[in-house]
C-alpha cells in the first residue's frame, strides 16, 4: 500500500500526543485517577476537555492529554456494555488470563506484583498526561490538576513522575530513533516510508486500504450531534481517537551490565560490543548493521537501512537483537529482502511516546505506545516477535533484552564465522510493574464522554 493519501488528519480534533512527543517540554508526570462517583469523573473530564492540547498546537509552556480505560468509559456514559466497535483487548483489559500469557505477564511479571492496573484492584478510570517546560511549571500544573480532581471527589490513585527528558533509556542506549511517520499530517507529498493514518488514528484508511474498526453509536445516542458522523450517518465515537498502551517497566541496570561484563570476561570493549549486539545499536544509537565493529556517532540518526541484503545471516547485527526483533524491516519470511517483507512489517508499527523514571533505587521506562489496532500492533509484536520462540530463523526463546523469560531461561545467539556463539541462561532484565489499555479520544469524543450519561448503546 502506498503512503500517498488524500486524507488529511484533522489535527484540531486529534490529541497532540499522536503527532508529537513534546520534546520542548522535558518534564512530565502521568496522573492515574479513580472516581468513586461518575459525576465527579464527568466534572473532571469536562475540565480537562477545555484544556486538552490538540495536534494543531505546538506548546512551549505546558500540555495536557487524557486517555480513558474501558471502566472509565462505562463510568462516564453509564453504559453496561461498550459498543462493539471498541477493540476486544480494550474492552476486556490488559489483565486477563489470556493476555497474561500472550504478553508474558506471568511469574515475576504477573499482575499480582503490579503497583497498579490489576483486575482485582481499584480500577483506574483516566490517565492525565502532563508535560511542562520545567520542574516548577510541572509542579504547579500537577497541583492544579490534583486540586480539580479532589474537588469532584476523584481520587488520585498514583502520580507517575518521569525523569527530565533525555534521548537515553536507563541501560544507557539512545532511544526513539526508529519512529514511524504518519501520512496526512502536513501538506505536500508524503515520504515513501510514511504509513497510512489509519494505522494510528481511528476513522482513516490503514495500510490495508480499510477504515479502522471503531465504536459507532445509534443516532438517538447523540441528539445534539456532538460527534462526527461516519459515511452511514452513525455518530462516530472513535473518529480521531487512538488506543494507548501504558506499561511501567522496571529495568535492572546493575543486573544487565553485571551479566554483560561477566559474559565478556571482564573486558570493557568486549562488554560494550556484547551489549550492543543484545540491543542492536551502540549507545550512541548507531545501528550495528552500519557500524558492526565499533560505535560510530556519525550514523547515530540512521534509520534508512535494511537487514537482508546487508546482513542476512546476522554477522553484523544478530538476528535476535532487540531492535531487529522489534522491527525486522526487510528480513521477514517468506520473501525477505522484498517489498512484500517490508509491507508485512508496516502493519505492526507503533508510535512510542514513553519516558524514563527513577524512583529511589528503581529505574525504568513508562512504555507508552499508540496504535489503531491493539491486537495487530502491540500484542502481535509482544507475543510474536519479542516473546516468540520461533522468530524468523531463531530458536532462541525470547528477546535478550526485554524478553519475559516466561518459558524459562533464555539464550542469545551471536552468529560468527566459522562457529556461532550462544550465551545461555540470560536473566530477566525487565519487570512489569503495572499496565493498562486506554482509549485516547478525539476532542469531540472527549466532550461527548464528559457531557452526561447516555443510556444504552443501542
Amino acid at each position: 500500500m502506498s503512503a500517498v493519501t488524500s486524507e488529511r488528519l484533522d489535527l484540531s480534533d486529534v490529541q497532540g500526543l499522536v503527532v508529537r512527543g513534546y520534546g520542548k517540554l522535558p518534564c512530565a508526570a502521568y496522573v492515574l485517577v479513580h472516581a468513586p462517583e461518575p459525576d465527579g469523573l464527568r466534572q473532571l473530564a469536562r475540565w480537562v476537555a477545555e484544556r486538552v492540547t490538540s495536534g494543531a498546537e505546538s506548546p512551549t509552556d505546558r500540555a495536557l492529554n487524557v486517555a480513558v480505560t474501558s471502566e472509565g468509559v462505562r463510568a462516564l456514559t453509564g453504559w453496561d456494555e461498550l459498543p462493539d466497535g471498541f477493540s476486544e483487548p480494550f474492552r476486556t483489559g490488559m489483565d486477563t488470563e489470556y493476555r497474561n500469557r500472550i504478553l508474558g505477564d506471568t511469574g515475576s511479571n504477573g499482575p499480582s506484583g503490579w503497583l497498579w492496573g490489576r483486575a482485582d484492584a481499584e480500577p483506574v478510570h483516566l490517565v492525565l498526561m502532563l508535560y511542562a517546560r520545567d520542574a516548577s511549571t510541572l509542579a504547579t500544573f500537577l497541583e492544579e490538576v490534583s486540586g480539580q480532581a479532589h474537588a469532584g471527589g476523584v481520587r488520585v490513585h498514583r502520580v507517575l513522575a518521569t525523569d527530565e527528558l533525555s534521548d537515553r533509556e536507563a541501560f544507557g542506549f539512545r532511544d526513539g530513533v526508529s519512529q514511524p511517520t504518519i501520512a496526512g499530517v502536513t501538506d505536500g507529498p508524503n515520504p515513501p516510508e510514511a504509513l497510512m493514518p489509519g494505522e494510528f488514528v481511528l476513522g482513516y484508511r490503514n495500510e490495508y486500504g480499510q477504515r479502522s474498526e471503531r465504536p459507532l453509536l445509534g443516532r438517538s445516542q447523540d441528539p445534539d450531534r456532538m460527534l462526527a458522523r461516519d459515511r452511514s450517518g452513525a455518530p462516530d465515537l472513535g473518529r480521531n481517537g487512538s488506543y494507548l498502551v501504558f506499561r511501567q517497566l522496571r529495568q535492572d541496570v546493575e543486573g544487565f551490565w553485571g551479566w554483560v561484563d561477566e559474559a565478556a570476561g571482564g573486558d570493557a570493549a568486549a562488554s560494550q560490543h556484547l551489549a550492543a549486539r543484545i540491543v542492536g545499536r551502540w549507545p550512541s544509537g548507531a545501528p550495528l548493521v552500519l557500524a558492526p565493529g565499533a560505535d560510530d556517532p556519525s550514523v547515530a540518526d540512521a534509520n534508512d537501512f535494511g537487514y537482508h541484503h546487508t546482513d542476512a545471516l546476522g554477522l553484523r547485527c544478530p538476528v535476535g537483537a532487540h531492535v531487529r526483533r522489534a522491527n525486522p524491516r526487510d528480513s521477514l519470511p517468506p520473501s525477505p529482502g522484498t517489498e512484500s517483507s517490508l509491507r508485512g512489517v508496516r502493519t505492526h508499527r507503533m508510535i512510542r511516546r514513553g519516558r524514563t523514571y527513577s524512583d529511589g533505587d528503581e529505574q525504568g521506562l513508562y512504555f507508552v505506545a499508540l496504535g489503531a489496532n491493539l491486537a495487530r500492533q502491540f500484542e502481535f509484536v509482544q507475543h510474536g516477535w519479542l516473546n516468540g520462540n520461533a522468530f524468523v530463523t531463531l530458536d532462541d526463546v525470547d528477546d535478550p533484552l526485554v524478553g519475559a523469560r516466561a518459558h524459562g531461561p533464555s539464550s542469545f545467539t551471536v552468529p560468527e564465522q566459522p562457529v556461532r556463539r550462544r550465551y545461555r541462561d540470560l536473566p530477566q532484565f525487565i519487570q512489569v510493574r503495572g499496565g493498562a489499555y486506554f482509549f485516547l479520544p478525539g476532542l469531540r469524543a472527549l466532550n461527548f464522554l464528559a457531557a452526561r450519561p447516555r443510556g444504552g448503546t443501542d
